[in-house]
């Protein structure tokens, strides 16, 4: 892979058995700027659509975060509203992408997520997690909101614990607090032994009734079928927020380590 595409980050999907594996890169922390997020909703969208997969299993590449959330450099060099819009889309497309998809998708988490990392936590169906995979939602901090991903957190979480998130948007929250919640299914001490259950989990569905998990599916998401009109509404403010000068300097406080 050449040095320039791997430093714009990248999205890969690998099958094998009936398991479709989704890994997303970025150097910077797996952040996610507006071509990986694209890539990520095309990619999970080509995946549901493949009969050869029966369960999809969506990670990050390495060891460390699992996902930094929005990438402050891309924030920084939005100028205008259709522009700011346009990059808060890409979480929404990812979310909404996650939810029409007709496969079970499993999540592997195996360090930090942070603001839209979080968000995909939540999108998942069944979300598996080491003891580093602390979260936080730091929208707030630097003057948005963590409105796009916000229904999927809360429906995965409860609206009691996304505001206690939205609202503490500077401390992290443990993996145990996330598990409690409800955001993960399962939390291990190490890398290897996440990965143990998750092949175990998959290799199971992958036998499992393509029909049945699909209706299933819909199920789990009743009542979601708005989503792509609320997402929409919800990149509107983030994409008009991220525009003020208040926003602007606290993203690039943070950037500097000064916040």
């Amino acid at each position: 892979m050449e040095e320039n595409i791997i430093n714009q980050g990248w999205v890969k999907l690998e099958e094998e058995n009936g398991i479709g594996t989704i890994t997303f890169f970025h150097p910077k922390s797996n952040s996610l700027p507006g071509k990986v997020l694209k890539q990520l909703a095309e990619t999970i969208t080509e995946a549901g659509k493949k009969d050869s997969i029966k369960v999809l299993v969506l990670k990050s590449e390495g060891e460390k975060a699992f996902c930094a959330g929005a990438s402050f450099d891309e924030l920084l060099s939005i100028e205008d509203y259709p522009t700011g819009k346009e990059f808060f889309m890409g979480f929404a497309r990812v979310i909404n992408a996650a939810r029409k998809c007709p496969k079970f998708i499993i999540g592997r988490v195996q360090g930090k997520a942070v603001g839209g990392g979080v968000g995909m936590a939540s999108a998942v169906d069944y979300c598996f997690a080491t003891e580093a995979s602390s979260v936080k939602l730091s929208e707030l901090a630097i003057g948005i909101g963590p409105f796009v991903v916000g229904p999927a957190v809360a429906r995965k979480i409860g609206n009691s614990a996304m505001s206690q998130l939205a609202i503490d948007a500077t401390n992290w929250q443990s993996a145990s607090w996330a598990k409690q919640k409800g955001l993960y299914a399962e939390i291990f001490e190490t890398v290897s032994e996440m990965d143990d259950a998750i092949n175990v989990l998959a290799h199971k569905l992958s036998e499992s009734n393509p029909e049945a998990m699909q209706l299933l599916k819909g199920n789990f998401w009743e009542g979601t079928d708005h989503w792509d009109e609320l997402l929409e509404k919800r990149a509107e403010m983030s994409g008009k927020l991220v525009l003020s000068e208040f926003t602007s300097n606290a993203i690039g406080e943070f950037k500097s380590g000064a916040r």
